[in-house]
């Protein structure tokens, strides 16, 4: 059973030499590194030359879009199991091990997912089941984190590419929700994803200080969710919970006189309400 890890990076050059010196540590070898490179410069060449002889790395280089570089990276896979890790992540030394073994106890699964957690153990992207399970059209929004996705290679033949108008970097309001939706269309197609609650990647605190730009990014975040969720043709009532939940977010935070996170959470409901209210066929 081989590996593809398609790590999509921009910016980023300690990120990136941290997550190989942890790939290096993997106690599963069969795996490959596809790094699509989105920098304008060379300054990943020096850092992966280094470990070219200790696994299988392919360099490439895409458009600006992690929707996008994650489709440049699909048409070189060669692995029967692919996974998308973020280049500010990092793998425990056994995770591909444990994953390797669980598909081949489970060969009914397609998809495994699991959580993301900081250096300190504590969630590091939303909120996540404590539970595992399988992943239904409701679950998923607690249970598909895209660095801990791992997809049969059969899948992605099927499924095809990741919806580039979604995602950081894609030029729309939309900065989230394409690994949801890549999910939701794999559900959608009868393919089985199983949520594993003790299947963590590590990952740091996407928010540390409830600043401009960490308000902005709330707000594309969230213009994302609701995109996906017009998209997929949620219910209201649905739709109308994923608002109540960043409106209760408003009022906690502006009680307890949080007021950089209630302006957080704010940002979220806007974006969260214009992305739903725009026609699926509509581009920004």
């Amino acid at each position: 059973m081989r590996f593809s890890l398609i790590m999509a990076t921009v910016g980023r050059t300690e990120e990136v030499k941290r997550f190989l010196e942890h790939l290096d540590r993997q106690t599963y070898r069969d795996f490959e590194l596809i790094v699509v490179d989105q920098n304008p410069d060379d300054r990943l060449v020096p850092i992966l030359e280094t470990y070219k002889s200790r696994f299988p790395i392919l360099h490439l280089r895409s458009e600006r879009g992690l929707s996008r570089a994650r489709n440049v990276g699909l048409k070189h896979i060669s692995g029967d199991i692919v996974a998308f890790p973020d280049d500010d992540c990092w793998y425990p030394p056994d995770l591909l091990e444990r994953v390797a073994r669980f598909f081949r106890e489970h060969s009914d699964i397609d998809v495994l997912t699991g959580r993301s957690v900081d250096e300190n153990g504590e969630l590091s992207a939303g909120r996540s089941d404590a539970s595992s399970g399988v992943v239904n059209f409701f679950n998923v929004w607690k249970r598909g984190r895209s660095i801990s996705m791992f997809l049969k290679s059969a899948v992605i033949t099927q499924i095809g590419d990741f919806d580039e108008s979604l995602g950081v970097g894609a030029g729309t309001p939309w900065g989230a929700g394409e690994e949801t939706d890549y999910l939701l269309r794999t559900l959608k197609n009868g393919f089985r994803i199983y949520y594993k609650a003790d299947l963590t990647i590590y990952h740091p605190q996407p928010v540390k200080r409830y600043d401009e730009k960490a308000i902005a990014r709330a707000y594309t975040y969230g213009a994302g969710i609701g995109r996906v969720l017009r998209k997929h043709r949620y219910p209201f009532w649905f739709v109308f919970y994923q608002w109540l939940r960043s409106a209760g977010g408003v009022f906690l935070s502006l009680a307890s006189g949080r007021l950089g996170k209630a302006r957080h959470h704010l940002a979220a409901l806007q974006g969260k309400f214009l992305g739903w209210i725009a026609k699926p066929e509509s581009r920004p």
